[in-house]
């Protein structure tokens, strides 16, 4: 497993001090008076394609922002894309020093950007790029990799079984990063559709990640495959749990492989229970952190150590340009790996092992104190 940016060293993408090229820490405190702190507003998408974005990204981006003596300002669009583009205005009415978006459609994100670029606020897309936006900066995972880790997953899960057939349940379509995903999971399906080792049955995406439609999308194919399905890839947990619903109701749960990502409470809970084949962990404090660093260089003006930290670049083909870029590795975890997640405080064994995981847990070795 690999993990593109972890390394603490001069030249990687974003965990190194500021200290390798000589400059200061953008984490380091400021002693600034309140009234003359920069303020970065943050919008991020929703709370319902993964918990991930109040649970982690909202209080770990907050923290550093206030460590630093920077005034955070995080809102949440709760999906909506005029409250997205509402939540824009009034921080780039106020004069925020950065604005760090995620997007919920490319479209709505460009709109957004080219406001703040008009008012000269330069703007960071975080985990989801604007094709066709004005940002300067974008920090996120290999989300190509990702795909490729979740097609990985599944071919070990299936094991030997020519011909097997699979459903794709993708993530939503407005969403770049559910693009990637497919992307790479095809680098290493496709040509096992190819060739037919592997039968494709279908593959849809998903509107806004949702769940329910996610379940009723897998539920309409299954039914057209006559309820035949050897492996299901699942953009993410939460459809990958929606998708477990339905093979759980045709007494097929655990024994159909189905892929995850993010690496939720939940997801880690059916990889223990066997109905989930595999998730993929996206070190989110990492990718927060790298966000922070970023966007506290930029308030204070120092856009060499900004560029210093977004040392990678990310084609937008839509706008035919590069923006600098910070990405992060991602590890694929299975049963096998899941305790090394406790061992780095990502899910509490309490948690994880309650209920009718417990005994899995026990044979795994992961105790609850």
């Amino acid at each position: 497993m690999r993990r593109l940016a972890r390394a603490v060293s001069c030249g990687l993408l974003v965990l190194f001090l500021a200290s390798c090229g000589g400059g200061s820490d953008p984490l380091a405190p400021s002693t600034a008076a309140k009234g003359d702190k920069p303020v970065v507003g943050v919008i991020l998408p929703d709370h319902t394609s993964s918990v991930r974005w109040e649970a982690q990204d909202a209080p770990l981006l907050s923290r550093a922002f206030n460590f630093a003596g920077i005034e955070g300002v995080i809102e949440n669009a709760e999906g909506d894309e005029a409250r997205f583009a509402s939540i824009a205005d009034a921080m780039i009415a106020r004069g925020v020093k950065v604005l760090m978006t995620t997007p919920l459609t490319p479209e709505g994100g460009a709109a957004v950007e080219r406001k703040a670029k008009d008012a000269g606020i330069p703007v960071i897309n975080y985990d989801r790029i604007s094709l066709g936006g004005y940002a300067e900066y974008y920090v996120s995972f290999d989300n190509l990799n990702v795909g490729e880790l979740q097609a990985e997953g599944l071919l070990r899960c299936l094991g030997q079984k020519p011909g097997a057939q699979i459903i794709e349940v993708q993530g939503a379509p407005q969403d770049n990063n559910a693009t990637l995903f497919a992307d790479g999971q095809r680098r290493k399906l496709g040509p096992l559709y190819d060739s037919r080792e592997l039968r494709l049955v279908d593959s849809k995406p998903v509107d806004k990640w949702d769940p329910l439609i996610g379940k009723a999308t897998f539920e309409q194919i299954l039914n057209a495959n006559d309820g035949r399905v050897d492996g299901v890839v699942a953009a993410n947990d939460g459809l990958a749990g929606a998708v477990i619903e339905v093979l759980r109701a045709r007494g097929l749960a655990g024994r159909v492989p189905v892929t995850g990502q993010d690496a939720t409470l939940e997801g880690l809970r059916a990889i223990l229970r066997g109905e989930q084949c595999m998730t993929v962990y996206k070190p989110i404090r990492d990718e927060a952190e790298a966000a922070a660093r970023l966007a506290i260089a930029v308030a204070r003006g120092d856009l060499s150590g900004a560029d210093d930290l977004a040392t990678g670049n990310t084609r937008d083909l839509v706008s035919r340009r590069d923006v600098k870029s910070v990405l992060l590795g991602a590890d694929l975890i299975t049963r096998d790996n899941v305790r090394t997640l406790v061992a780095q405080s990502v899910v509490k064994p309490v948690d994880l092992c309650a209920g009718d995981t417990a005994d899995d847990c026990a044979e795994l070795g992961i105790l609850v104190n």
